[in-house]
């Protein structure tokens, strides 16, 4: 599934660092406003420890994880969504994606520039909030109109338009669309508001890049956490997560013990990235490989099937299911067949997390081999 994260922020907040290190990728990290002129993607495999453990169990000859896909975008400025800075080529690139990964930064250096010449986690984040604000609220004034006259000429019914005039409120009011709908009774409808393609409606994600310092500061980390609620904060250290990248499996384990952490800063965002794109896997597993397929949360078993290849969708019959923690508690699939753990799902059955499956349709097989 083509879903990508949009790396935004300050000019340098680390972007580009924290891209190189997602990426293991060359892009120029260099210290001044607008390096990144370009958005640059990079495809980033989603760690997933039961893949390994499946390849040991089917003597798979290669592993194939899911991935996600995130976007490096240029550095926003105050008064981008007047076009200051590179602002509408920036807006331009932030609506392209389907979640927005947004970088501040919480360290202190005084070898590196801030654009406003100061460090301030909760005004950069304020400062790019209302870019985004206004960017969309301009983006609604000039939608609005056409819906008024397509209501008007029965093309469209009144709840949409009423929709866009609701959402205008809270922009107005400074909100976010995308916090405005976590709060109950909004009465905002995601549907209907998605198809007004405004920036602030896509789920965030907050990343600190700070120092050993902040990492170890969990005052600090609560009060940001705060802050960006209900969306998710991570906290890394870009450079550290840099350097991490570059050493081989055993080293990196050894520098991640060092520093107090059971789990690097990328394997979190990874995870957090396609937990808030909405998306899970399934997985299959055979002598020719051991596989994380990528799917929206509620997919049918069809729809699972057609991610494979699109004729199993259309011919599915049903579906051979285990659960990956049954699987591996009972030792095998025969084991987990004799102990009744494996079932057979039909057209309606609701794909979750970790299956591990095998579909039968009227034209081929799938799954696992």
């Amino acid at each position: 599934m083509a879903l990508t994260i949009g790396i935004a922020g300050l000019p340098n907040v680390g972007k580009s660092t924290l891209f190189n290190a997602l990426t293991r990728a060359t892009v120029l990290a260099a210290n001044y406003p607008f390096a990144t002129i370009e958005p640059n993607v990079g495809i980033v495999p989603l760690p997933d420890e039961r893949l390994n453990k499946l390849a040991q169990m089917f003597h798979s000859a290669k592993v194939v994880p899911a991935t996600v896909s995130f976007v490096d975008i240029a550095g926003i400025v105050r008064g981008a969504s007047q076009g200051e800075g590179l602002g509408n080529q920036f807006l331009a690139n932030i609506r392209e994606a389907d979640a927005i990964c947004q970088v501040t930064r919480a360290f202190a250096d005084p070898d590196v520039t801030h654009v406003d010449g100061r460090v301030d986690p909760a005004a950069d984040i304020e400062t790019i909030t209302t870019e985004l604000v206004l960017a969309d609220i301009q983006t609604l004034e000039k939608q609005i109109p056409r819906l008024q006259k397509e209501v008007t000429g029965k093309k469209i019914e009144k709840a949409v338009l009423e929709q866009a005039q609701l959402a205008l409120d809270f922009l107005e009011k400074g909100q976010t669309l995308s916090a405005a709908m976590a709060a109950p009774k909004s009465g905002l409808d995601p549907e209907v508001v998605k198809t007004f393609q405004l920036m602030t409606s896509k789920p965030f994600i907050y990343v600190f890049n700070t120092d050993d310092a902040g990492l170890a500061d969990a005052d600090m980390q609560a009060k940001l956490r705060e802050l960006v609620a209900p969306a998710e904060a991570i906290f890394l250290d870009a450079k550290f997560e840099a350097d991490l990248v570059e050493l081989d499996e055993d080293e990196a384990r050894e520098m991640l013990i060092e520093s107090g952490q059971s789990e690097s800063g990328l394997d979190k965002l990874a995870r957090v990235g396609f937990e808030t794109l909405g998306l899970q896997t399934f997985l299959t597993a055979g002598e020719k490989e051991s596989r994380a397929w990528t799917i929206r949360k509620g997919w049918t078993a069809p729809q699972a099937a057609g991610v494979i290849h699109t004729d199993f969708e259309r011919g599915f019959i049903k579906a051979e299911v285990v659960s990956y923690s049954d699987l591996m508690e009972c030792g095998g699939m025969h084991e987990a067949r004799a102990a009744g753990k494996i079932r057979m799902e039909g057209k309606d059955y609701i794909m979750q997390d970790g299956d591990v499956v095998e579909f039968r349709t009227g034209l081929t097989s799938g799954g696992k081999k």
